[in-house]
């Protein structure tokens, strides 16, 4: 089988198995929580994106991983991570709190679809062996954040617990 082929296949199956997952055990106990809460334990995770800066250190990638692909996901990720930090560390201020988990949302969906888009223009899944250590890191990692992101987004702009409510109810409380 090509490396395409297994690359594609384990992309596509990195995507159903997190589905599964997150449909059996994720998604219930986030919506369990409220929306701060729920945007906490997506921010956490969004946190560690940092990693991705491991696309562009020597002696992990191959020095032949396209650059156009390779920086875009390493600062991308960088940029996400960074502002899921920021998030976290705003948690009890609460207007900044929403701007962050808006803005690591936004950016971090970005960077994915940008990644993927570079991706397929680099044809990267008939040369993933570039990826060496990282290979992981798209078919395990980056389907969780995706849908996390979806999720996020979701808990963001549901009428019970959306964004405008959230800030006006807490911007009035005693």
């Amino acid at each position: 089988m090509s490396t395409e082929i297994l690359f594609q296949i384990q992309l596509v199956l990195g995507h159903v198995a997190w589905l599964l997952c997150f449909g059996a055990y994720i998604w219930p106990w986030l919506r369990s929580k409220d929306g701060p809460a729920a945007q906490r334990a997506i921010a956490t995770l969004h946190s560690f994106r940092f990693f991705g800066l491991v696309f562009i250190l020597p002696g992990v990638v191959s020095p032949n991983l396209p650059a156009s692909f390779a920086t875009l996901a390493a600062y991308g990720d960088f940029a996400t991570g960074v502002l899921a930090m920021l998030a976290l560390f705003a948690v009890r201020m609460r207007p900044l709190f929403w701007l962050f988990v808006v803005a690591f949302n936004v950016v971090g969906t970005i960077d994915l679809i940008v990644d993927y888009y570079q991706a397929i223009q680099a044809d990267l899944p008939a040369h993933a062996g570039l990826l060496g250590a990282t290979y992981a890191i798209p078919v395990i990692y980056v389907p969780l954040l995706m849908i996390t992101h979806v999720v996020a987004f979701y808990f963001l702009l549901r009428p019970r617990q959306g964004l405008a409510r959230a800030i006006t109810n807490e911007a009035t409380a005693p």
